[in-house]
């Protein structure tokens, strides 16, 4: 579990180039790059670090929408098309879930628009200290979202939550899929929170149950 800063696969990415200048001027043009880390702050989006290496630089603090696959992309997607929820902890971890490696998937975007790609990898925050204040939402189930990191197919990345995501696994998926019209979890899950049984009279290794009277 990483706090505030997590490294990052080194994925080769293209820089817009305005973003290196507070947007004030490199319209349309871009600087090559390598993902060093991620930073995630409670309340904002997703950070990226990056380094440049015709500078020799690392530039920090980049939201997913600086980024492009190639120096050819002409449109310029906002940040709120990419990435729909800000942070929800500066406590996260960052995982690549071996199943959906390189797996196809699209997503619906606030535009109503579904867009292509293939998923990377995933970010995940949670409330990692119990001697702190949890001002997050990152464990409430019905709020709770994780962001996975999708390569487009019009060269944008994107970081998206598991229900705005079709996934396509090539062998498991069928050519025609149902529409996932789920509910969303609000249960809180446990096993040790019933009083029905307990294992507190037994100091045997193999210890047995009893009914609680």
């Amino acid at each position: 579990m990483a706090f505030l800063v997590a490294n990052l696969p080194p994925i080769k990415v293209f820089v817009k180039k305005q973003y290196l200048y507070d947007n004030k001027k490199g319209h349309g043009e871009f600087v090559e790059g390598v993902w060093i880390s991620c930073k995630s702050i409670q309340g904002r989006a997703l950070y990226f670090e990056t380094y440049l290496p015709e500078y020799g630089a690392l530039y920090d603090k980049l939201p997913i929408s600086a980024f492009v696959t190639s120096p050819n992309i002409k449109d310029d997607l906002p940040l709120e098309e990419l990435e729909l929820w800000d942070a929800f902890s500066y406590h996260f971890t960052i995982v690549e879930k071996a199943s959906l490696s390189g797996v196809r998937c699209k997503f619906l975007a606030p535009s109503k628009k579904w867009y292509y790609g293939e998923y990377l990898f995933t970010i995940d925050n949670c409330h990692a200290d119990i001697n702190t204040l949890n001002t997050s939402y990152s464990e409430v189930p019905e709020e709770h979202k994780s962001f996975n990191i999708l390569e487009l197919d019009n060269g944008h990345y994107a970081a998206q939550p598991n229900n705005r995501i079709i996934f396509y696994d090539k062998s498991l998926t069928p050519s025609e899929t149902l529409k996932p019209d789920f509910k969303v979890s609000t249960e809180y899950y446990s096993v040790e929170n019933k009083s029905k049984w307990t294992a507190g009279d037994d100091e045997n290794y193999f210890y047995g149950l009893k009914e609680q009277k």
